[in-house]
């Protein structure tokens, strides 16, 4: 029996173990750069096993590098295990137990489903070649996210290329997607702190209005996607938040605006930083105000590899999982990834299992009602386990 055969069969034995780790995982969250419990748990699941583990890698990384002492090709495989500062509300009998962190982004189901996948690899390591490192990345949530630490401290050291996955909610069950080229927008984020002078709403000749400006801003911001970015080019730009508070007659001195820009293209990333200073330069001097501006760009555009991702797509849909009813290209995605970073480093390929409970109604990712359909445990385990084992005998 090829490789192949062995690991999906092995791994259907194995269901009801991802669906205990990852039930487990979502009762006990933990914040990004605090999973210190998570970390452990992950590090211990694999004593005793024939690998290599190293912890604390770029923070609270977790490296797994498994070895089947035969010259062949390395592949990494990412799962992070983050979660975030949401109270659930899902009704779970499994629901979280720590107050005020939920994992309402599938990531204890990443896991879950990673870590019966590789202790399986493990166990039929003499079937196959080459080496399997696993990266259990922490902090995904939250900027600059883990993946820049630990590709600092070594963890894609001898890998040659890098599979990773996500659960999604709104994604049609039993479905795989995939797309080459730029998958995932890059994000950056900005707040500006606007400064005037502020004083009595019946005397405004003598105060210079912060909420006048900062609402002005607020318009003339839009232009940058209306007027400033090709049509063709995804970009949206958002002000999610804007702090004025103060007395109804007065005329407010200091306004702070936060926001979040997305694009997929790397050069229109860098264009939109440009063209809002342009305009916030513009704003402050006809309304004769100051600001602070702190703009950061937190994540880049993810980009699968082409190569890769054709292979990755053939792999799936001719390893006729039963469980996989589809496998689609999913277009460019909205959200944004960590995963970046691998991916200009090494030839990557990242796609989607689709998490939609069978009934069609969903909530979205970071919803305090997120919830998944556990089939997709065993459905990532084996798209993921098919592809390394194709990528392992023929890439």
């Amino acid at each position: 029996m090829r490789f192949k055969e062995q690991l999906l069969q092995a791994l259907d034995q194995k269901e009801e173990k991802m669906i205990e780790i990852r039930r487990y995982l979502h009762q006990y969250p933990e914040l990004s750069f605090q999973e210190y419990k998570t970390a452990k748990y992950i590090a211990d699941f694999y004593e005793g096993k024939d690998c290599s583990v190293r912890t604390g890698v770029g923070g609270n990384g977790v490296v797994v590098t498994i070895d089947s002492g035969r010259a062949g090709r390395t592949v990494a495989l990412r799962a992070d295990f983050d979660a975030l500062p949401i109270q659930e509300n899902t009704g779970l009998p499994f629901s979280s137990k720590i107050d005020g962190v939920m994992h309402a982004c599938g990531h204890d189901a990443h896991t879950a489903y990673m870590l019966v996948l590789a202790e399986t690899l493990i166990e039929l390591k003499d079937a196959w070649q080459g080496k399997i490192v696993i990266l259990h990345q922490h902090a995904e949530e939250l900027p600059p996210g883990g993946a820049k630490a630990m590709i600092a401290d070594g963890c894609l050291d001898g890998v040659d290329n890098v599979l990773g996955l996500h659960v999604i909610s709104n994604l049609k069950n039993s479905t795989v997607y995939y797309h080459a080229g730029s998958i995932h927008t890059g994000q950056s984020g900005f707040k500006v702190s606007i400064h005037g002078r502020g004083g009595h709403g019946s005397m405004p000749q003598d105060t210079t209005d912060a909420i006048l400006a900062a609402s002005n801003l607020v318009v003339s911001l839009q232009s940058i996607v209306s007027r400033r970015v090709d049509p063709f080019e995804m970009t949206t730009l958002t002000i999610g938040s804007f702090e004025a508070s103060g007395a109804s007659n007065a005329v407010n001195g200091k306004v702070v605006l936060q926001g979040d820009v997305r694009t997929l293209s790397g050069e229109v990333q860098k264009s939109v930083e440009v063209e809002f200073k342009r305009i916030l330069d513009g704003i402050a001097l006809m309304y004769n105000v100051t600001y602070e501006l702190e703009y950061r760009h937190n994540y880049p555009v993810t980009v699968n590899n082409e190569q890769l991702t054709d292979f990755v797509s053939a792999s799936l849909k001719n390893s006729d999982i039963p469980e996989i009813e589809a496998i689609l290209d999913s277009g460019a995605q909205g959200p944004s990834e960590d995963f970046a970073y691998y991916a200009q480093e090494k030839p990557s390929c990242y796609f989607h299992v689709g998490a939609a409970p069978k009934d069609g109604h969903f909530y979205p990712h970071h919803n305090e009602k997120f919830m998944i359909d556990e089939n997709a445990l065993l459905i990532s385990a084996k798209a993921m386990g098919a592809v390394v084992a194709d990528y392992l005998e023929k890439y």
